[in-house]
């Protein structure tokens, strides 16, 4: 073998080294997305983050995850606009036993889903409805939900390094409709207000008012919506002393606010807000407030829930200048790292190669002087 060959053989050793060195799993990375520019970003458009584990645990082996990823999402976020405590957790497709369901409750969470089911009643189960996948949406579902229900759709935009493609014919039926778009926990917890509305005592007989008193059943300060009809329109409805913000049929994000129609009023008010309706005379009939589970009179609602986050710029991307809002299901990402073989083989290749080179290139020299 020539000298020159020996030379090309070492050169290959210090880059092909790495190369085909082995790789191994090292302990969790950080999705730097979740609190920089694209996490600020879906939290004030009004998405919802919840946990979904450590890539790779099973929540059955692995219980611990539950706090642990709760923990994780807490050091860089708030869970929602409404709250920094998650309450959202995505399930294994299996059902859970009263222990593991227990792990929930302790870490605070109330909602779970989409398949799979727990053994605890303090635990809320919202079940997929259909897929946003491109060819997997059920239209009809879409189509033809029921009155105040909530469709839950799952999104995932990558599965074993394969990037999945979005309905984009879904998506334009369901920006069409008249329809809520909003959250689990936001969902959840705007019923809970809804129910709470209370009459407040007034000194004016021309008056009557309202306030949302939930006695710390929320986790989360969310609005709530009663529907209120009466014989004749109020003079104004007020908030706190204030004119009411008007809201429209285009309103399909959750905001405090007054959606009038001919014989009542949709009114959406954060809780402890005093809103007083004032007639014109002491002979008007305002019927008691009819809790609404759907915000301001739309059809339905329907939430995104991204499964199993681990890189929230690769699953937000599609949908950047979409009015649909998201449950996103972290996922503690695995990290890799180089095998710790490789520094050590690294620094004997460096050491030996200057040494080899310049033996080789002596030799080199030395037989160029014999041959002449």
């Amino acid at each position: 073998m020539s000298n020159r060959r020996v030379v090309g053989f070492v050169l290959l050793a210090i880059f092909a080294t790495p190369i085909f060195a082995p790789i191994t799993m090292a302990e969790w990375d950080e999705d730097n997305w979740l609190w920089n520019i694209i996490g600020p970003e879906r939290l004030a458009l009004g998405d919802e983050f919840g946990c979904h584990g450590y890539e790779g645990l099973n929540v059955i082996e692995n219980p611990e995850v539950i706090t642990d990823c709760r923990d994780y999402l807490m050091d860089f976020t708030n869970a929602s606009i409404w709250g920094h405590h998650p309450i959202s957790y995505g399930l294994p497709n299996e059902n859970l036993n009263a222990t593991i369901s227990q792990f929930f409750v302790d870490a605070g969470f109330e909602i779970v889903g989409d398949k799979g089911g727990v053994s605890n009643d303090q635990l809320r189960i919202i079940e997929r409805t259909t897929s946003l996948e491109k060819g997997q949406t059920d239209m009809g579902a879409l189509r033809d939900a029921p009155e105040d229900s909530l469709l839950s759709l799952y999104w995932i935009a990558e599965w074993h390094d394969v990037n999945i493609r979005e309905d984009k014919d879904a998506i334009k039926l369901l920006e069409s409709q008249e329809i809520w778009f909003t959250t689990w926990g936001e969902w959840h917890n705007h019923e809970k207000s809804s129910r709470s509305w209370v009459n407040y005592p007034t000194s004016s007989d021309y008056t009557d008012s309202y306030i949302i008193n939930t006695e710390s059943l929320q986790s989360w300060d969310v609005p709530g919506s009663a529907w209120f009809a009466w014989s004749e329109p109020p003079l104004m409805i007020t908030f706190n002393g204030e004119i009411a913000p008007i809201l429209t049929i285009e309103d399909r994000h959750l905001r405090i606010g007054v959606r009038m129609s001919d014989d009542g009023a949709w009114v959406t008010a954060s809780t402890g807000v005093l809103v007083e309706f004032e007639f014109e005379n002491t002979s008007h009939n305002l019927e008691s407030p009819e809790p609404q589970i759907t915000f301001n009179g739309l059809h339905h609602s329907v939430v995104i829930v991204g499964h199993h986050v681990t890189d929230l710029h690769e699953w937000s991307s599609d949908f950047h200048d979409s009015p649909l809002r998201f449950t996103w299901l972290v996922e503690r990402p695995a990290a890799l790292e180089v095998d710790w073989r490789l520094p050590v083989i690294a620094v004997i290749v460096l050491i030996a190669t200057p040494a080899a080179i310049k033996y080789i290139v002596h030799k080199d020299q030395e037989m160029q002087a014999i041959e002449k």
